[in-house]
């Protein structure tokens, strides 16, 4: 009976953590399709899941072309460490850019910049996607993400995905000086992962119109025999 109450005691510790955490999925490893990208190092993936990267407070890069799984993974290791007990926060790249704005906003930029900062593993989506908004006098998203790493950088662990390459950052992050100081902050104690493959995405779609087309002739070659 009480190993019963501790089980449910720490299965909804782990359910309040995932639903804290912004996670918009629950995405593993063991559902990754692993054969669609056989350049991917799968042993290193695996080890990650392992996060002792997290517990050294070293830092994570994941690039690679959309479609590729970069999202797919760094969800699994952010599901992986709720189930750890571990504090953990995932937004895209615009949305927690979004929030830091708003801040600047309502005079609470301070209290999200800390909120942000405490998190032991913060994952940050899709860097490179989505437009970012901010007004004409306010800090390029490059002065923002700096400030936000550089307070995280050797004290907790950012994870990061991003279809751009590094060189690209600048352009859009809107400062190449401070993009620059972005990725030193990364690089230093930083894990890579470049996913060189097809789109999963792509190749659903296109499975989907084939079998589409397929049922279509199918239809059409019955009618004619009727």
């Amino acid at each position: 009976m009480l190993g019963e109450e501790a089980d449910h005691k720490l299965h909804h510790r782990i359910e309040r953590r995932i639903a804290l955490s912004g996670l918009p999925e629950r995405k593993t490893l063991e559902n990754f399709d692993w054969a669609f990208q056989p350049k991917l190092d799968k042993a290193f993936v695996l080890e990650l899941a392992g996060l002792d990267f997290v517990r050294r407070n070293d830092d994570l890069v994941v690039t690679g072309q959309s479609g590729t799984g970069k999202s797919h993974i760094l969800k699994a290791v952010a599901l992986r460490a709720c189930q750890q007990q571990l504090n953990v926060r995932y937004a895209r790249c615009v949305d927690l850019l979004d929030d830091l704005y708003a801040g600047l906003a309502d005079n609470t930029y301070l209290v999200r910049l800390k909120r942000w900062a405490t998190y032991p593993l913060l994952v940050i989506d899709d860097v490179g996607l989505g437009q970012i908004k901010r007004r004409d006098n306010e800090p390029t998203a490059a002065h923002m993400l700096f400030n936000l790493l550089d307070r995280r950088h050797t004290h907790a662990s950012t994870a990061l995905t991003s279809n751009l390459a590094l060189s690209a950052w600048g352009t859009y992050l809107g400062d190449t000086t401070l993009a620059a100081a972005v990725l030193d902050r990364l690089i230093m104690n930083a894990l890579r992962i470049d996913i060189d493959g097809p789109s999963y995405r792509q190749h659903v779609a296109s499975e989907r119109a084939r079998k589409a087309a397929a049922k279509t002739s199918t239809r059409q070659a019955a009618r004619t025999k009727e």
